[in-house]
């Protein structure tokens, strides 16, 4: 059983990327299929998953199309049980939804001001406060988890689940902008850095790289880490 899974951009789209990591990253069959997020042609490539609007989104062996990546989390868990897409803990498991839904929901300023991209890392980038209260937001929240979950490095609750997908792009934008991030994000950023499927990722998004950049920004730059200088 295999799903199509509608995906945007993947140098820049986010919430794509935490979409194809929910299947990829749980071993659960996927065919991605791309969307032209900033080519115009967005409406035109999501008929086929109306009345979805936004990537990522999912059409089952069924047809049943599903919109929202925590609506997507949700239903593979209860589709793919055995997956470990949430902790078995119980009391991890509802921390582990927490997160993902106020990552849904909240960090605003991180959002529209550091746009995630995968090609390099800005050098000067200027973090505004609200930015930064955004930051020390992610460090009581991933400090929370692991007070929960008994962890002091990895993935938040020990292994990898969900709550750890949706925070993917979170690493790449901490990375992107050389934020002022604390040794320990930068330690969960750098395992995200290191994974065979973030890695994945980002040398498939550069294979398929896009001829426009939406989100230009007027300072210099240096090789993304890992990468050849």
């Amino acid at each position: 059983m295999t799903y199509d899974l509608f995906i945007a951009d993947r140098l820049y789209s986010s919430w794509s990327m935490r979409g194809w990591l929910l299947f990829r990253a749980f071993d659960i069959p996927v065919s991605p299929k791309p969307v032209g997020l900033y080519h115009g042609t967005m409406a035109q490539d999501l008929a086929p998953v109306a009345p979805a609007r936004l990537v990522p989104a999912v059409r089952t062996h069924d047809g049943t199309v599903i919109g929202e990546s925590l609506a997507i989390a949700e239903t593979l868990a209860e589709r793919h049980p055995g997956a470990g897409i949430w902790p078995q803990d119980a009391g991890c498991r509802a921390t582990a939804r927490w997160l993902c839904a106020e990552m849904a929901t909240g960090f605003s300023a991180l959002r529209s001001s550091c746009p995630m991209q995968l090609l390099h890392v800005f050098e000067g980038f200027d973090a505004s406060d609200a930015v930064r209260t955004d930051l020390a937001r992610l460090d009581t929240l991933w400090a929370h988890a692991r007070s929960v979950s008994g962890t002091t490095d990895g993935w938040l609750f020990g292994s990898r689940s969900a709550a750890d997908i949706f925070f993917a792009p979170v690493a790449a934008r901490i990375v992107g902008y050389d934020l002022p991030a604390s040794a320990s994000a930068r330690a969960y950023c750098d395992l995200w850095l290191a994974d065979p499927l973030f890695r994945e990722w980002r040398r498939t998004a550069l294979e398929q790289s896009a001829d426009i950049d939406p989100y230009p920004l007027d300072l210099p730059t240096r090789p993304w880490p890992g990468d050849a200088g």
